[in-house]
C-alpha cells in the first residue's frame, strides 16, 4: 500500500497537500518512464538527487508510481491521490526512519502511472505489488486460489463437484472454502445428504449398471435410471437451497417426510431421510463458529509477536462457517499492524470475490476508500468495518485466538528452522546459515518423459511458489544418463539466473542494524540427489558459467535404507551422519520433497503424453481394445486406476494384456 496520508506525518513521510483544485479531474490512463544511471554505492543524498530529478515529471493527478534501483528492480509500488505531493515528500532531508532511507537511498529512477480516480490507483497497486514483489512492500506470500463447490446446470442430471480456477462451467458456485480437505468433506457429506453423482459425463454416459457410489448410499444412479428425472433435480434443488443459506427450510422439510414415513410404517424410507438429516447435521457440527445474524461475510484478524505477523481469515457464506486459513505476510518490522492489514487487504481480493460483507480487527487509514474500491470491483455494495460489540466483535475475537495461537506455531517452528539451518551450515562447513536452498532431482522411465525438478526451501519452510519442473529437451541423451540430465537442468537454472540479477558476492551485517532481509533468486546452497557422479556433473556446470555455490550430493544408502545417506562434496572426503542427527533429518525431508515434485511431474507429463497418443503407446492395444476399455471404463483415469481383475472384464482384453496395461500404468519412475 501507498505510505499513509494523515495530518501528522508517518514513516518519515508528509502527507500531501491539496495544491491543484482539478486533481480529481477524469484523465485517460498515462505514463511516464524514465531511467538513471547505475552506481554502486547507495548513499541517501543520491537518491534524494534521483528522486528530486524524476520529481518534475510527475502528474499532479491520482495514480501509482514506482522507485526502481539502479539494476531496474522495483523498490516499491505506492499510490497517491496527487502523485507530484507523494513523491517530492521522500525528497525531503529529514524525518525518514531507517526503512524509508534505505529506500531511497537506493531509488535511482521512478515511473508513473495515471488513473482517473484515487479507487483505481488503489486496485491498480494491488496488482502490480503481486505482480512485481517489491522488496520494500508488505507480500502476500501464499496466494494460491481457494477451492469451491460446483453444481453443474449443463447436463440433465447435474454434478457435483470441487472448482478450483476460472468459473467457465455453468452451474453453481459456492465458497470460498479455506482448504481442498474442508472441500471433500462438505461433498462427502453432501452426497450422503442429497444422493449427487461426482462422476463425469463420459463415465456417466457408459455406464449399464449402477457404481460402488450407489451400492454405499452416496449416489442415486441417474446413469442408469435408478431414479426417475423428477426426482433427481428435487435433490439438486435441496443442495442447491442448502448450500445458499437455506438450510432451515431443508432441514425442516426432510424432517417433515422422515415423520410421514414413520407414521406410514415405511420405516426403510425414514431410514432415508434419517440418514440425510444425519449427514447435513454433520455439515453443520464440522463449522465451529456459525453466526446465526450473518449471511455472507470474511473476517480477518492480525496479530503481531516476535517480528511476525499473522493474518487469520475466516470464511462465513450461507450462515456456515467454510474454514480458515492463516497468512504470514512478509513485512518490515517497522510497519504497524493497521498499514500491513491495508496492504494485506489490497492484495488479498485483487484476484478474489469479495462477499458484502469484510470485517477486520484494526481499523485502517484507507477504509472506506477500500470499500469503494472493493464495492467498484465486485459490482455491488462492500462494506469495511470495524465491529465494536455484539456477535460480530465475538467473531473477531475468536479469529485473534486463532492468530495468536497460529503465529505461536509459527514463531516455534521458524526458532526451530533456524537452528536446523545453524546446524546445517556447521556440518557442511558453510560460511552462515543458507537462506535459500535448491534441491535438484530428476524422474523418467528408462529415459522416456525425463523431468528435471527444482524445490526451494528456507527459514519459513518450503517455498512451493518457487519450485520449477524442467522438461529434458536433449534429443542426443542415451536412455537413463543421469548426469547428461543434470546438466541441462543446471545449466538452464543459472543460465537464466544470470540472465536475470548477477550474483550476490557480500552477504555484510551494517553496524548495529541487523542483516538485511532481502529475497535474492540465488540459492546459498544446492543439494543433489545422486552420488559423486552427479556432483561432478553439477560442479562442471556451475565451474564453466563461473557461479560459486556450495554444493553436496546425497547418495541414498543401501538398499535406498533411510539414515544410511552418503554425502558427498567438492573437495571433501564423503561422510555419513549418525542415524538420530537432526541435519539427517532435515535433509532427508528435503530429498524426500525434490523426488515427490520430480515423480509427480513426470507422471503428469506422461498422462499428458498418453492423452495426446493414445492408448495404443501400450504394447498390444490398437484402436478396437481401446474403444472398448474407453467404453467399459468411460475415462483414462479410471483405466488407470482399473486392477488387473477389472481390466479382465472387458471383451478382447486377456490376463496378459490387463497385466501389460496395469504394469503400464504402476510402473514406478526412476
Amino acid at each position: 500500500m501507498s505510505v499513509p496520508k494523515s495530518s501528522a506525518p508517518k514513516n518519515g513521510i508528509e502527507p500531501e497537500t491539496e495544491i491543484e483544485e482539478n486533481e480529481e479531474q477524469s484523465l485517460p490512463a498515462a505514463e511516464v518512464t524514465g531511467t538513471e544511471g547505475d552506481g554502486e554505492k547507495e548513499t541517501l543524498a543520491d537518491g534524494q538527487a534521483a528522486i528530486v530529478r524524476f520529481a518534475k515529471l510527475a502528474p499532479a493527478q491520482p495514480g501509482v508510481y514506482r522507485m526502481i534501483d539502479a539494476r531496474g528492480d522495483v523498490l516499491y509500488v505506492g499510490k497517491a491521490k496527487n502523485i507530484r505531493n507523494r513523491v517530492r515528500a521522500y525528497a525531503r532531508p529529514t524525518g525518514h526512519d531507517t526503512r524509508i532511507e534505505r529506500m531511497i537511498a537506493a531509488t535511482r529512477a521512478l515511473e508513473f502511472v495515471v488513473t482517473r480516480t484515487e479507487t483505481e490507483a488503489l486496485l491498480l497497486e494491488a496488482n502490480l505489488i503481486k505482480r512485481l514483489r517489491p522488496r520494500f512492500n508488505v507480500l502476500l506470500r501464499d496466494d494460491k486460489s481457494f477451492p469451491y463447490i460446483l453444481i453443474t446446470s449443463d447436463h440433465w442430471a447435474p454434478q457435483i463437484l470441487k472448482h478450483r480456477g476460472a468459473r467457465t462451467r455453468p452451474g453453481h458456485y459456492y465458497g470460498p472454502f479455506a482448504s481442498v480437505w474442508a472441500v471433500n468433506r462438505t461433498i462427502n457429506a453432501l452426497q450422503r445428504a442429497f444422493l449427487l453423482r461426482s462422476c463425469s459425463d463420459p463415465f456417466f454416459e457408459s455406464r449399464t449398471r449402477p457404481c460402488l457410489l450407489y451400492q454405499i448410499k452416496r449416489c442415486s444412479a441417474p446413469c442408469t435410471n435408478e431414479i426417475s428425472y423428477g426426482e433427481y433435480a428435487g435433490f439438486v434443488r435441496e443442495a442447491n437451497a442448502f448450500l445458499s443459506g437455506r438450510s432451515k427450510a431443508v432441514k425442516n422439510a426432510l424432517a417433515a417426510e422422515m415423520e410421514k414415513a414413520s407414521l406410514a410404517l415405511d420405516f426403510e424410507r425414514a431410514a432415508v431421510y434419517r440418514d440425510r438429516l444425519a449427514a447435513l447435521s454433520a455439515i453443520q457440527s464440522h463449522q465451529g463458529v456459525n453466526p446465526r445474524g450473518l449471511d455472507e461475510a470474511d473476517v480477518f484478524a492480525l496479530h503481531q509477536q516476535g517480528g511476525y505477523t499473522c493474518v487469520e481469515v475466516f470464511f462465513f457464506r450461507a450462515k456456515q462457517n467454510w474454514g480458515n486459513r492463516a497468512y504470514f505476510p512478509k513485512a518490515d518490522r517497522s510497519l504497524s499492524g493497521p498499514e500491513i492489514l491495508a496492504a494485506f487487504l489490497a492484495q488479498f481480493y485483487d484476484d478474489k470475490l469479495c462477499p458484502r460483507l469484510v470485517l477486520i480487527s484494526h481499523d485502517i487509514e484507507d477504509r472506506e476508500l477500500l470499500a469503494q474500491a472493493l464495492s467498484t470491483k465486485s459490482g455491488r455494495k462492500v462494506e469495511v468495518m470495524v465491529p465494536q460489540r455484539g456477535e460480530k466483535k465475538d467473531l473477531i475475537a475468536h479469529a485473534l485466538a486463532n492468530a495468536r495461537e497460529a503465529l505461536g506455531r509459527k514463531v516455534a517452528e521458524a526458532s526451530s528452522q533456524e537452528t536446523l539451518l545453524r546446524q546445517l551450515a556447521e556440518t557442511f562447513g558453510l560460511p552462515r546459515a543458507p537462506r535459500r536452498i535448491e534441491v535438484y532431482d530428476n524422474s523418467h522411465i528408462q529415459g522416456s518423459n525425463a523431468v528435471g525438478a527444482m524445490i526451494v526451501a528456507g527459514a519459513d519452510g518450503f517455498c512451493k511458489r518457487d519450485y520449477r519442473k524442467f522438461n529434458i529437451r536433449s534429443t542426443d541423451l542415451a536412455p537413463g544418463d543421469d548426469f547428461a540430465m543434470m546438466r541441462e537442468v543446471l545449466q538452464r537454472r543459472f543460465k537464466r539466473l544470470i540472465a536475470k540479477a548477477p550474483q550476490p558476492h557480500v552477504h555484510s551485517r551494517e553496524a548495529g542494524e541487523e542483516e538485511r532481509e532481502v529475497e535474492s533468486s540465488w540459492p546459498d546452497l544446492v543439494l543433489i540427489d545422486g552420488g559423486q557422479g552427479q556432483l561432478n556433473a553439477a560442479r562442471d556446470v556451475l565451474n564453466g558459467l563461473g557461479v560459486e555455490i556450495p554444493l553436496v550430493a546425497i547418495a541414498k544408502g543401501p538398499d535406498r535404507d533411510a539414515g544410511r545417506e552418503t554425502f558427498f562434496l567438492p573437495g571433501r572426503e564423503s561422510l555419513k551422519l549418525p542415524p538420530r542427527d537432526p541435519v539427517l533429518y532435515f535433509v532427508e525431508r528435503l530429498r524426500d520433497e525434490a523426488h515427490r515434485f520430480a515423480v509427480g511431474s513426470h507422471r503428469a507429463r506422461r498422462r499428458r503424453e498418453l492423452r495426446e497418443a493414445g492408448l495404443q503407446e501400450i504394447a498390444g492395444i490398437g484402436p478396437t481394445r481401446k474403444r472398448a476399455l474407453l467404453h467399459y471404463f468411460g475415462t483414462l483415469k479410471a483405466i488407470e486406476r482399473a486392477a488387473v481383475a477389472d481390466l479382465m472384464q472387458v471383451d478382447g482384453i486377456s490376463a496378459e494384456t490387463a497385466q501389460r496395461i496395469y504394469q503400464y500404468f504402476h510402473q514406478e519412475p526412476a
